[in-house]
């Protein structure tokens, strides 16, 4: 039987949740405890947020016994002011959109396909090197073409 911590543990890390320090989080709540987890960020903002709000603890006192500065406390509470719980799920890090197809190498791209024949990306990632002078994978094209043409 796998280990559901170890499956908990994993599935808060894809999910961008798990508290990069849980070692720091000291409320005793939050050790060897079956339902608190000092591993899952979003818990442990909420019941530092809940620590202030309801049993009246100081920011500073919170911040510090949650492992956490106080504007990271702040960040907190006006996020989850403005979305609830949703707002204290960490934003997904990295790119947010395509970083070497502008919109003239999508031109050019789309200028050089063929109508009624295949995608030939690493064709055209030859192409954007020879006249662009810019590496491109094929797979980058292929996905910037998916998303221009909505196909």
């Amino acid at each position: 039987m796998p280990d559901s911590r170890q499956s908990k543990t994993a599935a808060l890390a894809e999910e961008g949740t798990l508290n990069s320090a849980p070692d720091k989080v000291r409320d005793p709540k939050f050790r060897g405890s079956d339902f608190f987890d000092p591993h899952d960020i979003v818990q442990v903002k909420y019941e530092m947020l809940r620590r202030v709000l309801v049993d009246k603890l100081s920011v500073t006192e919170a911040a510090d016994e949650y492992g956490v500065s106080r504007p990271t406390y702040y960040q907190a509470k006006a996020n989850f002011d403005t979305a609830g719980i949703a707002g204290l799920v960490p934003e997904k890090t990295g790119p947010r959109g395509p970083r070497k197809i502008d919109e003239a190498i999508l031109a050019f791209l789309q200028a050089r396909l063929a109508p009624g024949e295949p995608l030939r990306a690493r064709e055209l990632a030859k192409l954007v090197h020879d006249e662009l002078d810019i590496d491109l994978h094929p797979r980058t094209i292929e996905r910037a073409l998916k998303k221009s043409t909505g196909k």
